[in-house]
This record gives structure tokens, C-alpha cells and sequence, in this order.
């Protein structure tokens, strides 16, 4: 059975031109077939949702993708809802702190809400 899956636009999840490279690579080095590469979000952080991808080999009638060279990106419509308007950057400073960023994250409630306050507190 094949999933039935919705197109992603600029609008809805971006990435560099850095970000595109390197994912690109990375696809590349993987030895097993895959899907592409899925970004998810599980719950924690200050903000309450973490981000994070990985290497997928399923697509589910949930999912949005869109193609780039050499690899697919696939959002399923839950994590997409806290994407929206983001825009992913791969940076590699001083070659030894290289990682995926995600700009433009737009707040969110939850978490333990004094992370990073003057009121004390923080998550724990």
C-alpha cells in the first residue's frame, strides 16, 4: 500500500542551501534504503517541543514531502503545525560546532516556563 502524501512549500518548511548540501550528503552515506529525512518533534525543552530528524524508510498518509536532490524532506502534519514559516540551516563554526539550526521557531507554551527567566527557577 502506498501513502497518499501532501507537497511541502517554501510557506510551510524551508532549507539553506547549506542545509540542502549537507542533508544531501549525509542521504548519501546511507547504505540502507530510506524514504528521506524526517523531522519530528517530541515533547520537553523550555519551550515544551524539541526538535529533531532522522533517516526514515516509511511514509505515512500523515506526512508532507518535498523533494530536493539526492533526498526527500518528510514532516508528518502534527510536527508541521510547530514548523511553519521555519527555515533550516546547517552551520559549521570553527569546523568543530557544526549542526542543523532552526530559525524562525515561533514561541510556544508549555515546559516548565522559568527556563531562562530572572524569576529563579528553571527546568529540572
Amino acid at each position: 500500500m502506498t501513502a497518499t502524501v501532501k507537497q511541502l512549500s517554501d510557506e510551510d518548511l524551508s532549507l539553506t542551501a547549506s542545509a540542502q548540501q549537507k542533508m544531501q550528503e549525509l542521504a548519501g552515506q546511507v547504505e540502507e534504503p530510506i524514504e528521506g529525512v524526517r523531522v519530528f518533534a517530541t515533547p520537553g525543552g523550555c519551550s515544551g517541543v524539541n526538535f529533531g530528524m532522522t533517516f526514515t524508510d516509511q511514509l505515512s498518509d500523515e506526512d508532507n514531502v518535498r523533494e530536493y536532490e539526492g533526498f526527500k524532506l518528510i514532516v508528518d502534519s502534527g510536527t508541521l503545525q510547530y514548523l511553519k514559516g521555519v527555515e533550516i540551516d546547517f552551520v559549521a563554526e570553527d569546523g568543530s560546532d557544526a549542526r542543523f539550526v532552526f530559525n524562525n521557531l515561533q514561541p510556544m507554551g508549555g515546559g516548565c516556563g522559568t527556563c531562562g527567566s530572572n524569576t529563579g527557577g528553571g527546568c529540572g
